[in-house]
């Protein structure tokens, strides 16, 4: 109980302090299509977008600084293998063990790798398949696992960047993949998870541990659907385009909601983690209004809200934090922006304050998520909690 009152005590401090932050946003223009994907390494932010192409930006001076052309078809993902692992590479290219190093998959069925320093691709893995998703595992040797639009899941050496698995792991489009440690969660547009645990060897080093699909998490959509998952320990936070959050318990098989939107016209595109905060991008289809919405972790008590002026819809979401602490975002969507939290000292031109949305102040039984429902031996099996759920939903 000690413990519990500390947390709350805690977040309500947390709370405070996030509703006096102050934001600015500065708009970095150039694609020419929906940005699908972002990834910030040190003071860079990498964009890629349906225009085919692969973008490197100056955040301090909000500059294009290189444009990566080489695409045929348009990039949905990116990431950034850890350091150790660009160095490796670096060496073996006869580059600076600086060097940085980017992936990106696109429709045309490639995953490129990117040198940042000099802006050229300096291998193309062909998949075969047009990629949908991808991450990087640091584990061992290291692996990047791909998705793609047929639900298959590829794994590939770094060392020799040949293929060591390929799986058909879903119904629909892979949508999402992410990795913590040794494990791999990856999400379709059908709304099916599934985690993965690295075993770090040469063939079939991904191990399914778990699956659910969309019927059971609840996030079975039409066509076109897309999943968006961020993982923390034992915990996956599910977007699917609704106006809650889903959050599940990989190892329990516990499921549960979190409100994200006031109504029911509101969606849910995308979800991120960074610094013991959750961030549930919000857009409320009747009139337009986007917004990102702050909740503390563990206890996934809402915080505050953040918009601009036309903010529109955010489909995709990465981040990082400053040495002194301040956190910097970028959205992406129709726009690509950046968002940086300004000391709390001075004047500030274009300052954008949190807001709170009343709305979402639930009462204080339901300052954490409400269970939904159990998964037990692949059946749902309903819970009290679904009536408590319903009374402190807002509409």
């Amino acid at each position: 109980m000690r413990r519990r009152r500390g947390e709350e005590e805690g977040g309500e401090r947390r709370g405070a302090s996030w509703e006096k932050a102050k934001f600015r946003s500065r708009l970095l223009d150039g694609h020419n299509d929906i940005v699908t994907c972002a990834v910030a390494v040190d003071n860079l932010v990498i964009s890629g977008s349906r225009d085919t192409t692969v973008k490197v930006w100056h955040v301090p001076t909000a500059t294009e600084q290189k444009n990566l052309g080489g695409h045929t078809g348009g990039v949905t993902c990116l990431c950034a293998p850890p350091p150790e692992y660009c160095k490796k590479l670096a060496w073996s290219l006869s580059l600076s063990d600086k060097e940085r190093f980017i992936l990106s998959g696109s429709a045309d069925c490639n995953v490129k790798i990117w040198a940042l320093s000099v802006g050229q691709c300096v291998k193309s893995i062909y998949t075969f398949n047009a990629v949908t998703a991808l991450c990087f595992v640091p584990e061992g040797d290291g692996y990047i696992v791909t998705g793609s639009d047929g639900g298959k899941v590829q794994a590939w050496s770094w060392d020799s960047f040949e293929n060591c698995q390929s799986t058909n792991a879903h119904e629909d489009t892979v949508t999402s993949i992410q990795s913590q440690g040794p494990l791999v969660f990856s999400g379709s547009a059908e709304g099916g998870v599934s985690v993965w645990e690295n075993r770090c060897s040469t063939r079939e080093p991904l191990k399914r541990l778990s699956h659910w699909s969309g019927g059971l998490t609840g996030c079975r959509g039409g066509p076109g659907g897309r999943l968006s998952l961020s993982p923390r320990g034992d915990t996956v936070y599910l977007a699917y385009g609704q106006a809650w959050i889903k959050v599940l318990n990989w190892r329990t098989g516990v499921m549960s909601k979190l409100t994200n939107h006031s109504s029911v016209a509101g969606v849910t595109d995308c979800v991120h983690q960074t610094g013991g905060l959750l961030i549930g991008s919000c857009y409320d289809l009747t009139n337009g209004e986007s917004a990102l919405n702050l909740f503390s972790l563990p206890q996934c008590r809402y915080l505050t809200s953040l918009t601009r002026p036309d903010a529109p819809r955010v489909l995709c979401l990465a981040s990082w934090t400053t040495g002194s602490g301040d956190h910097r975002w970028v959205t992406g969507g129709r726009d690509l922006v950046v968002w940086e939290q300004l000391p709390s000292s001075g004047r500030q031109k274009c300052v954008l304050p949190l807001s709170k949305n009343l709305r979402l102040k639930l009462p204080q039984s339901c300052g954490k998520t409400d269970l939904l429902y159990r998964f037990k031996f692949g059946k749902e099996e309903e819970e009290s909690g679904l009536s408590v759920w319903a009374r402190c939903a807002v509409q």
